[in-house]
């Protein structure tokens, strides 16, 4: 993972701002491969951005974005911004299927008694084992791969976006994927 994000994918607009800063255009989004909230300033010759929109936010002239305000807790967002979540997550881990489907093939244990696969919603014992004696015969090569050799899982794309909402909800103690 970078260290900090190039593009945030917008979640929700408030064209006046907060009800106590009603000066400044402000979007608040999901960074693209930290998963970290923020709200960013647009510039005032900027679209209007629209949900799920990449808005570029890295080093050197930002087009759309003239700057990052602060990072927030998922409590700041806006009720629509919570709404829009889970569909811009869904579309994050689709395109980034590869990437998580590695942490399929490669997760651990995170304590002596609990495996990475135990973090995630719901999967227990049963499922982890299963993960593992499935990952011990071939790697998995997708996330129809690991529906398919173990049918009684949980949806995985759901289970990384409920997993992602968690730890950013601040609810979990260990991360697996946000910073």
């Amino acid at each position: 993972m970078a260290d900090k994000d190039e593009y945030v994918l917008v979640l929700d607009f408030l064209e006046h701002g907060h009800s106590n800063d009603r000066d400044d255009r402000v979007a608040q989004g999901i960074g693209k491969d930290n998963y970290t909230l923020l709200e960013v300033v647009m510039r005032e010759e900027a679209d209007r951005p629209k949900g799920g929109e990449e808005l570029y936010i890295g080093e050197g002239d930002r087009p759309q974005v003239q700057f990052i305000k602060r990072r927030i807790d998922y409590d700041d967002l806006t009720g629509n911004a919570q709404s829009e979540l889970k569909y811009v997550l869904q579309e994050l881990i689709s395109g980034k299927e590869e990437e998580f489907v590695e942490f399929f093939n490669k997760a651990t244990p995170v304590t002596p008694r609990r495996h990475a696969f135990e973090l995630l919603p719901g999967i227990g014992t049963k499922h982890m084992q299963a993960l593992l004696d499935e990952r011990e015969k071939d790697d998995f090569e997708s996330f129809a791969d690991i529906k398919e050799r173990v049918p009684s899982l949980p949806d995985p794309e759901k289970t990384i976006r409920d997993r992602i909402k968690q730890e950013l909800k601040g609810e979990t103690r260990n991360k697996l994927f946000t910073n």
